[in-house]
C-alpha cells in the first residue's frame, strides 16, 4: 500500500477548495478553506500523523 503523505493531500485538498470557490459563504467551501489553511500551518504535525496512520495501514 503507498504511504500516505502530506503535499499530495494538501494539494487535493486545495483542488477541491478552488471547485468550490464562488460564494465564501458556502459551508462547503468554508470548510475546504479553513481546513487547507489550518493543515498547510501545520505540515510538520500533519505529516506525523500520516507516519502514524502509514504504521496502521501496514
Amino acid at each position: 500500500m503507498t504511504p500516505l503523505r502530506a503535499e499530495p493531500l494538501l494539494a487535493k485538498l486545495n483542488e477541491l477548495r478552488h471547485e468550490a470557490e464562488g460564494d465564501e459563504s458556502d459551508v462547503e467551501w468554508l470548510a475546504l478553506h479553513h481546513a487547507f489553511c489550518f493543515i498547510s500551518y501545520k505540515m510538520g504535525e500533519f505529516q506525523k500523523y500520516l507516519e502514524e496512520v502509514n504504521q496502521d495501514r501496514e
